[in-house]
């Protein structure tokens, strides 16, 4: 069975490679970038801070702060509309995930002409986007390394799911020095995102013996460091091995593709506008206690890989550790108990799960699901 790899041509690792990252963007030769972020990152000064970096290498740039933290359509279309105004040749995209896929999308249209909402699905586009670097300032969704793009449509209340090659940025920035001092709740939920990544592409279909290596490494690495990182916001090195941590599953995930947490957590997002990652962190146990049906001996590893001395389990005994490893570093790290304490409805349980079931993300889960049983999970979560 053939396989393709996707990642971005050059990625900036460890502290200190922003400025590696505005040489590389010199010797591009671009002359006018747009910055895509928000407001928040922009009135603490990182972006006079990437603005002035590039200055000094004869790059201009104008900035575009409305991302909100779930994008929407009308932040793409807002965002794309000063590009063009500023005839800009490449984009900048600085924070994490939002602005990531913000990013994308303006840039996926400026290149392929349309609505991003004709891009939903799998490689829907033409050509490339309008070249992208990606300054990644959380530990989380990977956004800066792979070819997914979310966005929310704000008319049908839902995200979209846009998985296309041609969104793959060019270069992917990861310096911990931009990740310091990130509030631990944010800290929590990005890492749990991570962790998300990580096990949905190790027991995906699409899973390869690549995947699943960057997978088991990035599981480690995050039951070792995350617990460090939201309590000392400061600590460089755990920053450091989470900002690994996070690409290497953004590694897996881009190529094995998710699952039903992902699918399912896109809609509570789109419907409530809740944070992806505090989503993802509260039905990933749900979600996996259901896949032990068909993926037991797969969730054995990912208790292994987290730590869990697994010798003397059979597989069943294996996954139900991974569960319960799963859960401790949920409440270890102050994520909610379920899906009520988010705001989340019983009411609303039918229609999310018709839209989870349409999700793209969905169709790698290890046991494909029936209504009923999406229905039960979301309730399981509550």
């Amino acid at each position: 069975m053939s396989s393709t790899f996707f990642i971005p041509a050059v990625n900036l690792m460890g502290a200190g490679c922003l400025s590696e990252a505005a040489d590389a963007i010199q010797s591009h030769g671009f002359k006018k970038a747009l910055i895509v972020t928000d407001k928040v990152l922009n009135q603490i000064g990182v972006v006079k801070q990437i603005a002035a970096l590039l200055d000094s290498r004869e790059v201009d740039c104008v900035v575009y702060d409305g991302t909100q933290p779930n994008p929407t359509t009308e932040n793409v279309a807002q965002g794309l509309a000063l590009l063009q105004a500023n005839q800009c040749d490449c984009v900048i995209s600085l924070g994490g995930g939002s602005p990531h896929d913000c990013a994308k999308g303006i840039a996926l249209v400026a290149a392929n002409g349309g609505h991003i909402s004709d891009y939903e699905g799998v490689d829907q586009s033409a050509k490339p986007q309008l070249p992208l670097i990606a300054i990644n300032t959380t530990a989380g969704t990977a956004s800066e390394m792979t070819r997914f793009c979310i966005i929310t449509d704000e008319a049908r209340h839902i995200k979209m799911a846009i998985v296309d090659k041609h969104t793959t940025p060019i270069i992917s920035v990861n310096d911990p020095e931009l990740m310091l001092a990130k509030p631990a709740s944010l800290t929590a939920a990005t890492g749990m995102d991570a962790l998300t990544h990580a096990i949905e592409a190790y027991v995906s279909t699409a899973a390869t013996p690549i995947t699943d290596a960057v997978a088991l490494k990035a599981m480690t690495l995050i039951q070792e460091n995350l617990r460090t990182a939201v309590a000392d916001g400061q600590n460089l090195e755990a920053r450091e091995q989470m900002a690994y941590a996070q690409f290497m599953a953004g590694m897996a995930f881009n190529n094995a593709s998710l699952g039903y947490v992902h699918a399912m957590a896109h809609q509570l997002g789109g419907f409530y506008d809740l944070p992806h990652g505090v989503c993802n962190a509260v039905l990933l146990p749900h979600v996996q206690r259901y896949n032990a049906q068909v993926c037991a001996e797969r969730l054995r590893d990912v208790a292994t890989a987290m730590g869990v001395d697994t010798e003397s389990m059979n597989a069943e005994e294996g996954a139900k550790a991974a569960i319960q490893a799963i859960q401790a570093l949920a409440t270890d790290v102050g994520i909610p108990a379920g899906l009520r304490e988010l705001g989340a409805k019983e009411e609303d349980i039918d229609v999310l799960t018709k839209n989870a079931l349409n999700d793209a993300c969905g169709f790698t889960n290890p046991k494909q699901a029936t209504h009923e049983e999406i229905a039960k999970i979301f309730m399981e979560a509550m």
